[in-house]
């Protein structure tokens, strides 16, 4: 069994009593920030325990299967710790860990290396070997393992909110309603790596990150977004995510252009080497092939028009 930190460093177990709250969080939307929020007044003062997977156990036992992460798992652990959690802890899911009774999982991880005094789960939530126990187990366990375990009802205004509600809907371009889940806007992140330089002939120079499949991204196509710097510097975009079909380029990636900031080498804004998040605000339009420079210069003046207006 192997507790990392948010710098992958081991961690020790606790020795302090806790309040924990254990799920693979991906995504941290809505209901998952009710889960902190009930174990956070569950605990009563006591401090707050994220519990999170990494990886994602679908992707250990059918990697096929395996979900598209809506979160990088550092980003997952800032927005735990944005939403109530005092301490994150990622717990490396293999399957020797997967093999543990219910009763080892409780025993081993729970009381041993966490010292929890207050458990709050989902009412979904499993563990153990063959995702045998259940919260009633759970209550069970902690009532001879001296914790209170809690199971909450699912969140949601007209169905529950969940992590597969937002994949399908960001697969379907809908950002709005995607964000309406998350709380916030669904964004991609990767590092700004040298492209083309096409945009810049055109007038529209682009901070490009390569797509990492293994992550949700929505359909290809043109949408109002913002970047997100490292130090937390918001920029309003005009974003395309696809493959350049009017150059006949193969390799999919998103590009942004930020509205009103000169960028490239030895602009004011220079991203390149820089790790971005790109969040993705409305879809504009689908990705389309121009007849020449001219057309697809013009659409881009439109679209970054229909950027600024919905932003």
């Amino acid at each position: 069994m192997i507790w990392r930190d948010v710098e992958g460093a081991e961690t020790a177990p606790r020795h302090t009593p806790a309040a924990i709250t254990i799920g693979a969080f991906d995504g941290v939307h809505r209901g998952h920030q009710t889960l902190l929020e009930r174990t956070r007044a569950a605990g009563g003062g006591l401090p707050v325990v994220s519990v999170t997977f990494d990886p994602h156990p679908t992707a250990v036992f059918a990697p096929d299967r395996a979900p598209a992460r809506l979160t990088t798992l550092h980003r997952r652990i800032e927005l735990l710790r944005e939403h109530g959690a005092d301490e994150v802890r990622v717990l490396a899911f293999e399957r020797e860990m997967a093999g543990m009774t219910p009763e080892q999982f409780v025993h081993e991880v729970i009381v041993d290396q966490l010292s929890a005094q207050h458990v709050v789960v989902g009412e979904n939530f499993r563990f153990g070997a063959k995702a045998a126990g259940t919260v009633d187990t759970l209550v069970e366990l902690g009532a001879s393992a001296g914790f209170a375990a809690l199971g909450l009802g699912l969140a949601g205004t007209d169905e529950p909110w969940s992590s597969t509600r937002v994949r399908a809907l960001v697969a379907a371009g809908d950002m709005r309603g995607a964000a309406d889940i998350l709380g916030r806007s669904h964004e991609v992140v990767g590092e700004v790596i040298r492209g083309e330089q096409r945009g810049r002939e055109l007038g529209y120079p682009t901070a490009n990150t390569p797509i990492d499949d293994t992550y949700a991204v929505p359909p290809d196509g043109v949408y109002a977004g913002r970047v997100i710097r490292a130090d937390g510097e918001s920029l309003p975009a005009a974003v395309s995510i696809g493959t350049n079909p009017t150059f006949g380029e193969h390799d999919r990636r998103v590009e942004s252009y930020v509205l009103d900031r000169p960028f490239g080498s030895g602009q004011d804004l220079n991203l390149y080497g820089e790790t971005i998040r790109v969040e993705l605000v409305e879809r504009l339009r689908q990705m389309e092939a121009y007849d020449g420079v001219d057309a697809l210069v013009e659409q881009m003046a439109r679209d970054v028009e229909a950027a600024r207006r919905a932003l």
